[in-house]
């Protein structure tokens, strides 16, 4: 079976003649967007914050992955450009959502901005366009959310449009991979739309994997964060065991990753955070629903991840009282580290925002030093937050807090100096122990 659509398009991918829109100008899709420019095609970018486009038209780049001189020559060779007119979908030939898919209060996928772009993008469809998702979810989105909002304007999918799913593998601050060097998984609502997905992303990075239906590639990403979230649950559990025990985790991890076969090391810390890990898995929980079948590895992972910072907070109140004698409602602390990861400025369900919060339900006051973090945005979660600012890291401010907590171990935090200056310190991610410094101060949590 064949399709004039689909061998005209299949020659524009092939000749890198094929327009390239992609929708979501965030920690996916920009890089995405200048990996696609780079491979030769021109690709416009569509954003809803306006911001974002200011930024871009001036050169400036807000996700670290992308430097303001990548997109610069990308910009200069007339290969990107970016908008927040949507209008200009129906110029692509091939089209990439790269929107977010939060969860709602009470843990049910919230794909309103998936279903939002794709109305957008059937006001301009036309015959031989490839539409393909990349925001992650539930298996059966793509087929059955995205396709049946598209079919709406009468145009079928494998016959006048074709459409497909490529799981996102972005990992910020990761300086050992890209985009384009990292093994792509692919796949296509039927085969024509499928081999029109291996082609274009074999155009863009230096391996594809295809899976056999869209469904399977979207399991493949819940996969991959699933046992991440399960393995940190898992540690996390041991911590706190260990610890009752007198026995240091982190001792425990690093002597048992010697072994070279039969183990894999993940990491205790104060809560997970990032788009994917906390998130991801309770999309496969809710739809298993539908089957009657539990997941009961993920959900208890999910409980024993969001505890730990309830966990943390309980070992600093512990501390306070008595190391210094003082309860944590008469206490200031220093959360060290905003971002849920180090040397990211990505803040993104970061557990320090519920530190924070904790502490202050406590009556305690927290404040918060980050070195790529100045100021807390707009968060739906925690939005009295909106606003506070990071504070200067020096002596005289450090000394003014009764404990210094460490939830992000940023490399260019001076860890010499907080042993110095700070009079207990908190620590989640074993940072001084693996720097050389200790002292009677210093506690792990």
């Amino acid at each position: 079976m064949t399709s004039p659509h689909h061998d005209r398009l299949l020659e524009s991918i092939t000749a890198h003649a094929a327009h390239v829109g992609v929708i979501g100008l965030g920690y996916v899709g920009l890089p995405l967007a200048i990996a696609v420019a780079r491979s030769g095609f021109s690709v416009t970018g569509f954003d809803i914050d306006p911001a974002k486009i200011v930024a871009l038209d001036e050169g400036r780049s807000y996700v670290e992955a992308v430097t303001d001189d990548a997109l610069g020559r990308e910009a200069a060779a007339r290969r990107f450009r970016s908008t927040t007119e949507f209008a200009g979908l129906g110029l692509c030939d091939v089209i990439v959502i790269c929107v977010p898919t939060p969860l709602t209060k009470h843990r049910d996928p919230d794909l309103s901005f998936v279903e939002k772009t794709s109305h957008a993008i059937a006001k301009t469809l036309r015959p031989g366009q490839l539409i393909v998702l990349e925001s992650t979810t539930y298996p059966g989105t793509t087929d059955g959310v995205v396709r049946a909002i598209l079919e709406e304007t009468g145009l079928k999918s494998g016959a006048d449009f074709f459409l497909g799913f490529s799981p996102e593998r972005e990992d910020p601050g990761n300086r050992a991979f890209e985009t384009a060097s990292i093994p792509k998984v692919v796949a296509g609502d039927g085969a024509l739309a499928a081999a029109l997905m291996e082609r274009f992303y074999g155009a863009v990075v230096a391996s594809v994997v295809p899976v056999s239906s869209n469904a399977t590639a979207e399991a493949v990403k819940l996969t991959e964060n699933i046992f991440r979230a399960v393995n940190i649950a898992l540690v996390n559990e041991l911590k706190v065991v260990y610890d009752a025990m007198g026995i240091d985790i982190w001792e425990v991890i690093e002597a048992a990753k010697t072994k070279p076969f039969g183990y894999m090391p993940f990491y205790p810390g104060p809560g997970l955070g990032g788009h994917c890990i906390p998130i991801d898995p309770f999309y496969l929980t809710w739809k298993s629903r539908e089957y009657e079948l539990p997941t009961r590895f993920i959900e208890l992972a999910g409980e024993i991840n969001s505890a730990m910072p309830r966990h943390v907070v309980g070992r600093l109140a512990e501390a306070l009282d008595r190391r210094q004698g003082k309860a944590l409602s008469r206490s200031s602390v220093l959360i060290i580290g905003l971002a849920y990861k180090k040397n990211v400025p990505d803040i993104r369900e970061s557990p320090s925002l519920r530190l924070i919060e904790l502490i202050e339900e406590r009556g305690g006051k927290a404040s918060f030093h980050d070195p790529h973090v100045d100021e807390i945005p707009s968060t739906r979660e925690y939005p009295s937050l909106k606003g506070r600012r990071s504070v200067a890291f020096d002596e005289d401010t450090i000394r003014r807090f009764d404990a210094v907590l460490v939830a992000t171990d940023h490399d260019a935090v001076d860890y010499a100096a907080l042993v110095r200056w700070a009079p207990l310190i908190i620590d989640t991610r074993n940072v001084f122990a693996r720097r050389g410094h200790s002292a009677d101060h210093i506690l792990k949590a």
